[in-house]
């Protein structure tokens, strides 16, 4: 088997306040990829990015632009000098599939950066309309986080949304059963249940609004299916080998969960030995720790 390099982009949540700075003031591409986004996006983008304020640039319709912008423009700036060998595969955590897919040159930057925009200010609207949350369970396995899921839903919606690492799973639902479940975690042997900060019930059935809004935007869009890089899908751990499947995988993904432990160990299993993170923050770095001690990860979210 011969030896294979990824690449893997995180997705919301791994925003923080200066990201992408640096790369913005040592590399003039960088800047170019900024100042180009805040033409697509009709604001002053990178502002958000490099000053905050912190509850602007967590918001789902910045954050979501904003990473993909600053993960675009350290994956530009590396190819461009030649400090990083090339990927055979690509990886995302569901907005971060949307770089994925553009480091694997399935659409263009400006293709991409306004999916991720509609993306990001759809999921908003459906999150507005519906009462949501999300938790983070950590300690329990598969079958104790869907009976947990069962007895907190009392009747309403509430359901597996991140399938993260080994005793990380995420819940996602009606907002009341979010908290019912924080509630009962400690009853099923969880070490700790985590009421997250994030604007609604994401990958859940409340997202089907977003859904809709995103399969028109996607039908718009110019997408190549991947050729000489392959990309893994979030909600089966299979690669997309086609323009349909890509389309109804992204579609997917906002309403069903992102299986991130499968699809790393298939592609810990197909051979890759080395992965790149690329963009804000260690988020993907810590998760393989616990998917796989051993597995080479290498982040880069700064010019050091």
């Amino acid at each position: 088997m011969t030896a294979k390099i990824a690449y893997i982009f995180p997705g919301q949540g791994a925003q923080l306040v200066g990201m992408g700075k640096d790369f913005y003031d040592a590399e003039p591409l960088a800047k170019d990829i900024f100042n180009k986004a805040n033409g697509i996006v009709g604001y002053d983008l990178a502002k958000f990015c490099f000053e905050g304020p912190e509850e602007e640039l967590n918001s789902t319709t910045i954050s979501q632009p904003a990473i993909f912008t600053m993960s675009v423009a350290v994956l530009e700036v590396l190819k461009a000098k030649g400090t990083i060998e090339p990927a055979n595969i690509t990886a995302g955590l569901s907005l971060g599939e949307y770089t994925a897919l553009y480091a694997a040159g399935v659409f263009d930057f400006e293709s991409g950066l306004k999916l991720v925009q509609k993306r990001g200010q759809a999921m908003q609207a459906a999150a507005d309309a519906s009462k949501g949350s999300m938790v983070s369970i950590i300690g329990l396995d598969q079958d104790k986080t869907e009976q947990l899921c069962k007895e907190a839903a009392e009747g309403k919606l509430l359901s597996c949304a991140n399938f993260n690492c080994p005793g990380q799973i995420v819940i996602t639902g009606d907002a009341d059963a979010c908290k019912r479940a924080v509630a009962l975690a400690e009853k099923y042997g969880a070490a700790k249940a985590i009421e997250l900060k994030v604007a609604g019930a994401f990958h859940s059935a409340l997202m089907a609004p977003a859904a809709e809004e995103l399969k028109k935007a996607i039908e718009l869009c110019e997408i190549k299916p991947p050729a000489d890089v392959a990309v893994i899908a979030n909600v089966n751990a299979e690669y997309y080998k086609t323009k349909e499947q890509i389309s109804q995988g992204l579609v997917r993904q906002l309403t069903g969960a992102v299986l991130w432990q499968n699809c790393m160990e298939k592609l810990l299993a197909d051979g890759v030995t080395k992965f790149y993170e690329i963009g804000p923050n260690r988020v993907l770095t810590g998760l393989m720790k616990r998917i796989n001690r051993k597995a080479e990860v290498v982040n880069i979210s700064s010019v050091q």
